[in-house]
């Protein structure tokens, strides 16, 4: 339902190299959602682009927890895994969550030890150095934290692929639960119990969880446990509500689809948000001088990014200990040291960043898969650097580390490629060391020898599962630049969160000129776009002087262009204005009566 692809405004080509296409094809399903649900017409329209059920939408455009929380006995092991913690705590066991150094581990860590630490249990969180110990559990860790007196280890947002570690740990008693959500096989490590939707035999509908959010379905099965054995008749029961800031800040940085639970987890943890009741999160938001933090863009590009930066460059212990802390005090220490950190992150990620460019090019350009490696690039940005490349050439990307002749290598995908898919293949036909993710990133060691044999496997899935695909920009429709108003931005805020699965509107404006454009920032370009109507709007293409879009704009000399973009509310002295954020263009024909 509401599938489009039809060419749009006849850009064929863009200055990007897409083409340019709609997204709803039958404009009658806009206009029915429209006047049967009496919705304005923007808001119907996007709705129906979006394939929402006409007898979803209230549930759509108003989402409730209690209406799409699912009983999480239905997930595999789930009920193994919350009878054992759930005794665990009862009787005043030791429990070590052993979680990934990125935000999905971070939230995921911080979130069972808040609600273990509530519930009165003993808890010991542990994060791997990414530099020294690598992705995931390790035998001589699990080891250490038995020695400590774990009674169970619970490893969030990693744990699916460790075969040998936990082989290890099962063999020297070590009790291990698994809440993972990457990418299985169809055998399973050994472990007390394996909570992860994407078990190749589980049959949740709930797949596109983040760690995050299997995390809290755990607690919440706990916490159902120690309600039934009465444990909470002389203490307070642990506020599960409340650890919703934690799963929505998790799950939009994982970059999941924001659909179904995921969306309905989101949109009620911004709630939470709101209202501050995490000091780490609050301290974050102010170190990093953000007014106010309401959205996913907020999420995924102000905090995000520095509880990142400890893994990725410094401790990888502080983002759990900036979301777990009740300390004002020690919430904005470890906030300036993150972001400290994510400024150092910034300066390796723009080395490694044009380093990779300059091998791209040298090598004759990008083919199907970006593909870059080098000593010397930290293993800590490669991620990013990935995110960019594919950014940049619109396909898949990988960036390898290598350093003592073993690589690590991050990937991002594109074009529908399931990536993660692609580097367990490679694993098991014996190119790497070890490897994993799920379909939109990967991440995998290599040994140096086999890096070229990995490049020509990877290349090969990538074009055999992209054999159909086109670059393209998707548009929800035109508008002119008087349109673009806070009142649309309002409307608009009642289809959110948006994220991947529910992307955020992208429209265009037919037959602009750009009145001026010069430089700012980072290698950013402004523009000041004027229409035939009167209409003007400010606007900007983020790292865009030196690609073919900046040029377009810097370049256009008062000729017409179409314009597309996201609208972005801006805040200046206290006057809500609208910034189209600019991410692609074309010449313009005479299609200005598109434009609504």
């Amino acid at each position: 339902m509401g599938a489009g692809g039809s060419l749009f405004l006849g850009v064929e080509r863009s200055a990007t190299g897409r083409r340019w296409q709609t997204r709803l094809d039958d404009e009658r399903l806009a206009l029915g959602f429209a006047q049967r649900l009496g919705l304005p017409d923007i808001v119907a329209r996007v709705l129906a682009a979006r394939c929402v059920d006409e007898a979803a939408v209230p549930a759509f455009l108003e989402p409730r927890l209690r209406d799409q929380l699912p009983d999480p006995d239905h997930l595999k092991d789930m009920a193994k895994a919350a009878e054992r913690v759930a005794r665990a705590v009862e009787n005043d066991e030791l429990i070590a969550v052993f979680g990934d150094y990125d935000v999905d581990g971070a939230t995921s860590s911080a979130l069972l030890h808040r609600f273990l630490s509530a519930a009165g249990a003993r808890v010991r969180v542990y994060i791997p150095d990414r530099q020294r110990e690598g992705y995931g559990p390790n035998a001589p860790a699990l080891l250490r934290l038995k020695e400590e007196g774990a009674g169970v280890v619970i490893t969030v947002d990693c744990g699916i692929t460790a075969h040998g570690p936990l082989t290890d740990a099962a063999n020297a008693g070590v009790e291990v639960v698994v809440v993972d959500h990457h990418v299985a096989e169809p055998k399973l490590p050994p472990a007390v119990a394996i909570i992860n939707p994407n078990r190749l035999d589980e049959t949740s509908p709930h797949r596109q969880l983040a760690a995050v959010g299997v995390a809290f379905l755990l607690a919440v099965a706990v916490n159902r446990r120690l309600r039934e054995a009465g444990r909470f008749k002389s203490r307070p029961e642990p506020s599960l509500v409340d650890l919703l800031d934690l799963v929505a800040l998790g799950t939009v940085c994982d970059v999941v689809p924001l659909t179904g639970l995921n969306r309905v987890f989101v949109a009620q943890g911004l709630k939470i948000l709101a209202q501050r009741r995490n000091a780490g999160l609050v301290a974050l938001a102010e170190v990093a001088k953000a007014v106010k933090v309401d959205s996913c863009y907020h999420l995924g590009f102000v905090l995000g990014p520095r509880v990142n930066a400890g893994g990725r460059v410094g401790e990888a212990s502080l983002g759990t200990r900036l979301l777990t802390t009740d300390d004002p005090e020690e919430a904005r220490a470890i906030a300036m040291r993150l972001d400290a950190y994510n400024r150092e992150r910034q300066a390796l990620e723009g080395l490694a960043l044009e380093s990779a460019m300059q091998q791209v090019e040298a090598n004759g350009g990008p083919g199907p898969l970006v593909f870059a490696a080098s000593e010397g690039w930290h293993a800590g940005v490669i991620g990013i650097v990935a995110g960019r490349l594919r950014e940049r050439f619109e396909r898949p990307a990988i960036v390898v580390s290598l350093a003592d002749g073993i690589g690590k290598g991050s990937g991002r995908s594109a074009l529908g490629i399931d990536l993660g898919n692609a580097v367990i293949a490679a694993r098991q036909a014996g190119l790497l060391i070890n490897g994993g993710g799920h379909p939109n990133a990967a991440g995998f060691t290599v040994a140096a020898e086999r890096l070229d044999a990995l490049r020509e496997f990877l290349t090969a899935r990538v074009v055999e599962g992209a054999q159909d695909a086109v670059p393209h920009l998707t548009l929800d429709g035109a508008l002119s630049l008087g349109a673009a108003t806070p009142d649309l931005l309002t409307a608009l805020d009642r289809v959110g969160p948006y994220g991947m699965g529910n992307p955020e509107p992208r429209f265009a404006f037919p037959t602009v000129r750009v009145a001026k454009a010069d430089v700012v920032g980072e290698r950013h370009v402004r523009v000041f776009i004027a229409d035939q109507r009167g209409g003007r709007l400010n606007g900007i293409a983020f790292r865009a002087v030196g690609t073919p879009l900046g040029t377009a704009l810097l370049e256009s000399a008062g000729a017409s262009l179409h314009l597309a973009g996201r609208l972005r509310a801006d805040e200046w002295r206290g006057e809500i204005r609208v910034q189209l954020h600019i991410e692609d263009a074309a010449p313009a024909r005479d299609q200005g009566s598109l434009a609504a």
